[in-house]
């Protein structure tokens, strides 16, 4: 069976415009997909070449398909279970920055180009100060990004038409603003001259983006059975769900050279994403963490099964929308369309997602995720939340063990052992709490401020709530005690 190449797809050849440090199967599912639909609208007419940003891996499997995937995107659509293939041409090379230096260097001269694409890791946006102007590359992302733009304002004698934009998607607060700052302190470590500088903040724009779509990878265990449908073989197939959301937060308007959106995809431009980004935590991830512990102690091990348990979906159902979603600030239909479709994601047929995977780190997932909810509900209701009041007591009844074994804490389900994973400091504070009676327990947990930054005891009735929801927990078990408040 034939390899994807370029003459199956039918490649048509664009002016190289975006470069990307990255080849993972995030981009190429997302970015990539994306800027393959504009063009295929003529919305957009680019190419992308991708550039491997770390010294280890290879590139074979690209360079022997052409650099041609096909992303596969299965989910619930209009309320059926759909599977949406498409070959995606944008992408025209790969290259190691390492072992192709001159060639990769040569981008930073090419004319076409205009945008820079990042997904080094959150911790790829960082300055290392032992990086030297004259590596070839430096090691850090930003510091390969300084001398890139360096090399290209030599070449360009600092032409103010030949600013790049910059479009991170790691997933840390403000990437494009931090991203900048590395920048800068390379340029002031450097000591590059202030024509440059002037250069990078008036001919360059960094943008901080928000991207949403959950991407399953490569689907190893029915790639064989993928090939047989569609006559081809692949081996850089990248599966994922059909929603995606990409919120770009510009200084200048980049909509009208950009047109994502245009071409029908969902690509929001703003001067502000943070309201984007506290719905997306608040009532996605609040929701994933308000649930998921509760869910498990009640039998279920996926959200999938989850969202099929009527108790539990109407749990995580009430929580968002009498809990979540009038603490928040965007338009109340906007936020309702919001919730609708993550309840569709969490109804993946196609993504099985495990509540244990989920639970990882819950006590600050928690503190960032559900704690602006609950002390933002209190503030407006003067009441507390039930349902979110409920899920901390359900984290305490999930983190209950008294052994720490190979960096977990021992928790068990119906006699069965699952492991807990947190930092250290946490579990060692459940081994020595959790067996506790529940008030002194709960007095412990609610006063921890390194939890929570703050004394969550001192709010009127928290800790009897708690108490309260917690004892029922203990004697009748989680379903029971979700039975009995929530019915």
């Amino acid at each position: 069976m034939e390899l994807l190449n370029k003459k199956m797809t039918g490649k048509k050849e664009r002016p190289v415009k975006v470069l990307q440090f990255g080849e993972g199967n995030f981009l190429r599912g997302f970015v990539d997909y994306m800027i393959d639909i504009a063009n295929e609208k003529g919305k957009f007419d680019g190419d992308i070449v991708l550039v491997k940003p770390i010294e280890f891996g290879s590139l074979e499997r690209f360079h022997a398909q052409d650099c041609q995937y096909t992303v596969s995107l299965r989910g619930i659509v209009d309320g059926e279970a759909k599977v949406q293939n498409r070959k995606v041409t944008s992408v025209t090379d790969v290259i190691d920055c390492y072992g192709e230096y001159e060639k990769y260097n040569a981008f930073a001269k090419l004319d076409s180009l205009r945008y820079i694409v990042s997904n080094t890791t959150e911790a790829g946006i960082v300055f290392d100060d032992s990086d030297k102007l004259e590596m070839n590359p430096p090691k850090s992302y930003p510091g390969k990004l300084t001398k890139f733009l360096y090399e290209r304002y030599k070449h360009f004698s600092g032409a103010p038409d030949k600013g790049l934009v910059m479009l991170p998607v790691e997933l840390i607060d403000d990437n494009g603003i931090m991203l900048k700052k590395c920048v800068l302190q390379f340029a002031d470590l450097w000591k590059l001259e202030q024509g440059f500088i002037n250069w990078l903040n008036e001919a360059c724009i960094f943008c901080s983006t928000l991207v949403d779509r959950i991407i399953t990878g490569y689907p190893r265990d029915e790639d064989a059975k993928l090939w047989e449908e569609w006559g081809y073989k692949d081996e850089l197939i990248v599966t994922g769900e059909p929603f995606a959301l990409w919120v770009i937060e510009c200084p200048k308007d980049i909509s009208g050279e950009f047109p994502l959106d245009q071409a029908g995809l969902p690509v929001i431009y703003t001067d502000n994403q943070k309201p984007y980004k506290q719905r997306k935590v608040r009532i996605l991830n609040g929701a994933h963490t308000s649930f998921v512990l509760a869910s498990y102690l009640a039998g279920n091990d996926i959200v999938l099964e989850s969202m099929k348990d009527e108790l539990v979906y109407d749990f995580m159902h009430q929580t968002i929308f009498e809990e979540v979603i009038p603490t928040l600030t965007l338009p109340r239909q906007d936020l309702e369309e919001f919730a609708e479709a993550v309840i569709t994601r969490f109804n993946n047929p196609y993504v099985k997602h495990a509540l244990l995977s989920i639970a990882l780190n819950s006590v600050s997932k928690w503190r960032a995720r559900c704690m602006p909810s609950f002390l933002g509900y209190i503030e407006e209701k003067k009441a507390l939340p039930k349902h979110l009041t409920f899920s901390l007591a359900a984290l305490m009844a999930f983190y209950t063990g008294t052994e720490i074994r190979e960096k977990a804490l021992i928790g068990h389900r119906d006699g069965q052992e699952y492991h807990i994973l947190d930092d250290m400091a946490v579990l060692e504070f459940f081994r020595d709490n959790s067996e506790k009676q529940t008030e002194e327990f709960v007095q412990a947990f609610l006063s921890n401020e390194s939890f929570w930054g703050q004394d969550l005891g001192k709010i009127e009735g928290a800790k009897e709530a708690v108490g309260s929801y917690l004892n029922d927990i203990r004697a009748l078990g989680m379903r029971k005690a979700m039975e009995k408040n929530f019915q």
